[in-house]
Formats: C-alpha cells, sequence, structure tokens
C-alpha cells in the first residue's frame, strides 16, 4: 500500500511540480528554451525537448538509488516515469500529433485538456499564455463549446 501512496505522490507531485516549472520557469528564465515549442515546427525534436531529458533523468537516478531496497525512492520515480508517459501520449501524441497516423479521442476530458493547451498556444509570446498544466486544468475548458 505504501508503494502505491508514493507512486501516486511521484506522479501528482509532478503535476504540480509541471505546471509551476512551466509558469514560472519554462516562461522565465529558460523561455528561450521553452519558445521552441510555442514556434512552429520544423522537424521532428524541439530544443524544448530537453526538459523531457532532464525530467527523465531524474526518474531514472530515483529508480536506480532505490533499486536495491525498493524504497521510496524507487516508488517516486516509478511515479514520475508514469507521469512522463501520459504526458508523452496526451501532449506529444494526441494534442500536438507527432504521431499523425493516430486520431483524436472524442473524450470529454481529453477534449478539455486539449482545448486548454490550444489556448495555451495562442501566444507564441513569454507572458500572454494561460493554462499551464497537462492533467489539472481550469474548469471552464470542460463546458460545451
Amino acid at each position: 500500500m505504501l508503494a502505491i501512496a508514493l507512486t501516486l505522490v511521484g506522479f501528482l507531485g509532478m503535476e504540480i511540480f509541471s505546471w509551476a516549472f512551466h509558469k514560472y520557469v519554462m516562461h522565465g528564465a529558460l523561455w528561450s528554451i521553452h519558445k521552441t515549442h510555442h514556434q512552429k515546427q520544423h522537424g521532428y525534436f524541439e530544443l524544448n525537448d530537453v526538459f523531457s531529458l532532464f525530467f527523465g533523468s531524474i526518474a531514472v537516478v530515483l529508480i536506480v538509488l532505490g533499486l536495491e531496497n525498493f524504497d521510496y525512492r524507487f516508488w517516486i520515480g516509478l511515479g514520475i516515469t508514469l507521469y512522463g508517459f501520459v504526458y508523452f501520449i496526451l501532449h506529444d501524441i494526441l494534442i500536438h500529433r507527432r504521431m499523425k497516423k493516430l486520431k483524436r479521442p472524442s473524450n470529454h476530458y481529453l477534449d478539455g485538456i486539449a482545448r486548454a493547451h490550444r489556448a495555451h498556444h495562442k501566444s507564441d509570446q513569454r507572458d500572454d499564455s494561460v493554462s499551464f498544466g497537462l492533467l489539472l486544468v481550469p474548469r471552464r475548458y470542460f463546458r460545451k463549446q
């Protein structure tokens, strides 16, 4: 039971941390890297992808450090990894269509997330964006349009 709780801490902690990091760091001091995500994409990868490598590295380090005894580091690292997987599926594949062969699902929750993300990308400027979360977005994006 503790393992599940710690995995959830890692997963939910990433949503909270990612929101703050996205709003205050990516749209702040590290805008020069993140702005590549707000510009027209010219290839499969963008400079912004280094953030995924950074967070993925943290998860790997935690998993490896906790592997010997399956302690809290392993389970929190697993939660971060699961969040990264969900992020990749929702954000990169379903919202930004990096794999064009898959169709967008018609699901109320996923539609709301996609609407919030489109609102976030209406601006290609550092200070004009809204809705910085992935899974937890303002309720207004779930209302019928």
